[in-house]
């Protein structure tokens, strides 16, 4: 199965680009503050447990937005082509019906386009309510699509696990239903803390840390899939 080898090397580098992007984006802003505009850069901070800033505030000012936008723009299209050739495998092992498809296909597409979206309009500021709405939304959706994208494409593979076993590493295919799971949980459990003012750390390091959880499936589909397929 082709399909199989392109998925699991693709998967790799969603994993690894926006991991990257992401970082170094923290790296600029923390280690080489005379380099950058004042006001840009902040203090020492890992943020993964202290919070002591978000991606969006490392992401949005030049120079890290040259970093940002491109890594971001570049993650959406390897999505979009990981989604796509996941549906022409399932396609290829069983001609899936409209429904079930096509719910973690189209999900993972439109997550992929708020994600473009989001890395398009982030650091460009207007004073108007409507465009700080339109921002939050767009973050929600990705956020909400890629989850239910993972959520059934996840089911998708374990539904059809005997087709696939002597290609699928089972225990790797658990522990991304693990993984998804927690991040359900987390987004149902913190949705009401997220919703409200103040507890700024706590949300930053909430950031980082579901993003992290959420590029980390992809590296669990490179170790899924087994190397000889």
């Amino acid at each position: 199965m082709p399909n199989i080898s392109k998925i699991r090397s693709l998967s790799l580098w969603v994993f690894i680009i926006p991991l990257v992007t992401i970082n170094a984006c923290l790296i600029v802003v923390t280690m080489f503050q005379q380099y950058i505009p004042h006001g840009v850069g902040v203090g020492p901070t890992f943020p993964y447990f202290d919070g002591g800033t978000s991606i969006s505030r490392t992401a949005r000012n030049f120079p890290t937005n040259l970093i940002f936008k491109p890594g971001m723009i570049i993650t959406s299209l390897l999505l979009i082509r990981y989604w796509f050739l996941n549906k022409q495998l399932l396609d290829d092992i069983e001609p899936i019906n409209i429904k079930s498809v096509n719910y973690f296909f189209i999900f993972g597409i439109l997550s992929a386009i708020f994600l473009i979206v989001h890395a398009i309009f982030l650091g460009i500021k207007f004073d108007n309510s409507l465009y700080k709405l339109f921002r939050k939304l767009v973050l929600v959706s990705f956020i909400v699509f890629e989850i239910l994208a993972q959520s059934f494409l996840v089911y998708n593979l374990y539904k059809k696990f005997n087709s696939l076993k002597e290609f699928i590493n089972k225990t790797i295919l658990r522990s991304k239903i693990v993984l998804v799971s927690t991040l359900i949980i987390a987004t149902i459990v913190c949705a009401p803390i997220v919703a409200q003012e103040g507890n700024v750390k706590f949300k930053h390091a909430l950031e980082w840390d579901y993003f992290f959880g959420v590029i980390f499936f992809y590296f669990l589909t490179f170790l899924m899939w087994k190397k000889r397929a």
